[in-house]
């Protein structure tokens, strides 16, 4: 079986018609009952236009502290997409664009969140521009925004920064990730590509990048390659209390050593990083080819999800526990899918009680996508929230989901929507109250 990562190439959507996936049945899972929403709304707050505001958002928000989303769209702007800012007035919600990407050295089609950085900027990646390399269309930037200092209004524009321009080489290239900061300031993250000569592209980095005077320094950690370690590292990393590193790789194109992706895990050692390899994905019950990064809770427990595999063919969500100087890796639950590629794309999101939340990019009744609840019981209990029509609701969510503080989710959607500028709509911001 062919594998690819679907959101290398802008704008390619698996048909509802797509045959299902033929996957053998390895394990049995704990059957638990699906269960249907129950008192929840589901509203469509915001259709992109494809024009200013942008088009197919492939991430999901970010939260300020007085309720204001900010989130990425991959096109539209100036047609190389566009960080913007949603906010609520009265009845009715807005987006005003911050930055519109050029598709020169500032960078073009973000695909990753954006976060607030320690000092209030937002910080973000593209996965193109800024250069020749990497096919011709650039191998991305890692980038600030801050709001403009002596502007009287709230439609001044955002200044943007350029703080890396990756070259494809050994520095890494196209970072699908958002970045995370440690305790001191510096920012890591992944790149899909770069690295080692690796069909030609290279299989990926985990790089970091320093403050160092009026600029920023990047440094490796690590380079895949050919090997058992894997290769493609698309999710974001995620930091555990003593500063070790954690994340996923999607797995190779040609079925050689670890074609279903793997977890990994970066330890400081002396004056550098050591990997080790904590699981390697089968793609049968416990799933394949994991998109999302992981999350982690109070206990130290990884959790994450797959795009392929499971029991029903539509991903999975597992966990990773750490257990006696060694890690147990359970699936706690086999989505169902219409064909390949279908699972979640996006980490996961945790409550208080330590429920899961999380979106499908094509699972669901009618094979657009859905948003999903795992409620933690005996077993892990099912609910969906929202199947997706593919109509004015949306289509094909890549986001993850984030709460307000009354308890409403919100995500995004990369088509579906109102709008005619974009074939199969241009995406819509979503809300799901309890």
């Amino acid at each position: 079986m062919t594998h690819q990562h679907r959101n290398w190439v802008f704008g390619a959507i698996p048909s509802a018609a797509t045959p299902a996936l033929a996957l053998a049945i390895l394990l049995a899972l704990t059957v638990v009952t699906p269960q249907s929403a129950q008192a929840q709304t589901y509203n469509v707050i915001y259709n992109f236009t494809g024009g200013a505001d942008g088009a197919s958002p492939l991430a999901g928000l970010t939260m300020d502290a007085v309720g204001a989303f900010y989130g990425t769209a991959s096109a539209g702007g100036s047609g190389q997409g566009t960080v913007f800012k949603l906010t609520h007035n009265s009845s009715t919600w807005a987006v005003r664009p911050l930055y519109s990407f050029t598709g020169g050295n500032d960078g073009s089609q973000p695909r990753a969140r954006v976060i607030f950085g320690p000092d209030g900027a937002l910080y973000g990646t593209t996965t193109a521009g800024a250069g020749s390399g990497c096919n011709g269309s650039g191998c991305g930037v890692v980038f600030n925004l801050k709001p403009p200092t002596a502007c009287k209004t709230a439609l001044c524009a955002w200044t943007q920064t350029v703080l890396y321009r990756f070259s494809g080489g050994s520095d890494g290239g196209d970072s699908n990730s958002e970045v995370i900061f440690d305790r001191t300031g510096n920012i890591y993250g992944t790149t899909v590509l770069g690295g080692q000569d690796c069909f030609f592209r290279g299989c990926g980095v985990v790089y970091k990048l320093t403050h160092s005077g009026s600029g920023w320094t990047e440094s490796v950690l690590y380079i895949f390659g050919l090997g058992v370690n894997g290769a493609y590292p698309v999710g974001s990393l995620v930091f555990d209390s003593a500063g070790n590193l954690y994340g996923t790789t999607y797995g190779y194109t040609d079925g050689l050593y670890a074609p279903y992706g793997t977890i990994f895990e970066l330890t400081p050692s002396g004056s550098g990083w050591m990997q080790k390899t904590l699981y390697t994905f089968q793609d049968g019950s416990d799933g394949g080819s994991p998109n999302a990064g992981l999350i982690i809770d109070n206990s130290a427990i990884l959790y994450g999800a797959t795009t392929t595999g499971g029991a029903a063919g539509g991903g999975t969500v597992f966990d990773l526990s750490p257990s006696g100087g060694s890690w147990s890796f359970t699936t706690l639950y086999g989505l169902t899918g219409s064909g390949p590629l279908t699972g979640p794309d996006a980490n996961l999101t945790m409550d208080a009680a330590g429920n899961l939340y999380g979106t499908t990019f094509a699972d669901g009744t009618h094979g657009h996508g859905s948003v999903f609840k795992l409620t933690r019981a005996t077993g892990w209990i099912y609910t969906s929230l929202h199947d997706f029509t593919g109509g004015s609701d949306g289509a094909y969510p890549n986001s993850n989901v984030t709460f307000d503080a009354g308890g409403s989710l919100y995500g995004t959607t990369t088509r579906g929507g109102t709008s005619s500028n974009c074939q199969g709509g241009c995406g819509v911001v979503f809300q799901i109250t309890p």
